[in-house]
């Protein structure tokens, strides 16, 4: 079964990079052509969009949500979604240089990077990022669909809601409830539950939107 990328910017290097580390390798992406394609996707096979690709028996493929998210992640679950109900299985990738407890549960399509740290009795779900060198302690929950940026911390027993953005640095103590939909800034320190679909920022973070 070969593995497809769907996407081919940033974030897709990267787990590119990851599956390598791996020992898998990538047979295609899904993107159109741009001038700055990276050079890790020169000479795989190309479907030139997400139709062509559907038109692919869902057996013959894996996927790799390859779509970015930064503070919403409406593109990448949208894509993801699509390509479910269609049939599509995705696979979650793993750096193979991330700490991860024995019993860490990681549903469909859940993406760990590099120097992550994820401790005893958590929960990933489908479709969610704990990006470069994110600590998630132990008991954390992260939702389906959530982002754990680069550098951020969660204390102990977090719960992280489904589409939710924890940005790059933040810090959230201990037992916090983080809402559906919200967005927590870079670098923010976060003191208490945030609701659902707000946005905080700041130390101690604050609500601004």
């Amino acid at each position: 079964m070969g593995i497809v990328m769907l996407g081919a910017g940033g974030h897709a290097k990267v787990l590119h990079e990851a599956l390598r580390c791996a020992g898998l390798v990538l047979q295609g992406y899904a993107a159109p052509l741009t001038p700055d394609m990276p050079a890790c996707f020169a000479g795989l096979a190309r479907y030139g969009s997400d139709e062509e690709l559907l038109s692919v028996p869902p057996t013959d493929i894996a996927l790799v949500n390859g779509i970015g998210s930064v503070g919403v992640s409406g593109p990448r679950r949208e894509t993801f979604e699509r390509f479910t109900a269609a049939g599509f299985r995705f696979l979650a990738v793993v750096h193979p240089r991330a700490v991860i407890a024995d019993d860490v549960l990681l549903a469909e399509g859940a993406q760990v990077m590099a120097g992550a740290a994820i401790q005893p009795g958590v929960r990933i779900g489908r479709n969610s990022i704990v990006n470069t060198g994110a600590v998630v302690d132990h008991d954390c929950v992260i939702a389906d669909h959530a982002h754990v940026a680069p550098g951020a911390v969660l204390a102990g027993g977090v719960s992280v809601g489904p589409h939710a953005h924890v940005g790059a640095g933040a810090t959230i103590i201990q037992s916090l409830r983080i809402g559906a939909g919200a967005v927590i800034g870079a670098g923010a320190v976060v003191l208490r539950d945030v609701p659902d679909g707000v946005t905080v920022a700041g130390v101690p973070a604050r609500v601004i939107s």
